[in-house]
């Protein structure tokens, strides 16, 4: 009697591809800072990274600019005392 084997499944765009059967475990990267650092520079994911610094930068440049300064008595630059001469 043959040994039973697990059913494969094949893609049919091209016969020469190789098929994976087991997946990987990516478990043992790291969760440090630095690891995050190296996760977020790569290609698909610095598109995104890039693309959030600019809209923070610029949502924070426009909320800056719409502030109001406040105007305090005794920071103001003191009034010119001397009249004009002719």
């Amino acid at each position: 009697m043959p040994a039973l084997s697990a059913p494969q499944f094949r893609l049919f765009l091209r016969p020469d591809f190789a098929h994976n059967a087991a997946m990987q475990n990516q478990s043992n990267q790291s969760l440090s800072f630095g690891g995050l650092l190296r996760w977020a520079t790569k290609p698909p994911q610095a598109y995104v990274v890039y693309f959030l610094c600019v809209v923070l930068v610029g949502g924070a440049s426009f909320y800056v600019g719409t502030l109001k300064p406040n105007r305090h008595p005794g920071l103001a630059p003191p009034p010119a005392s001397a009249p004009m001469s002719k």
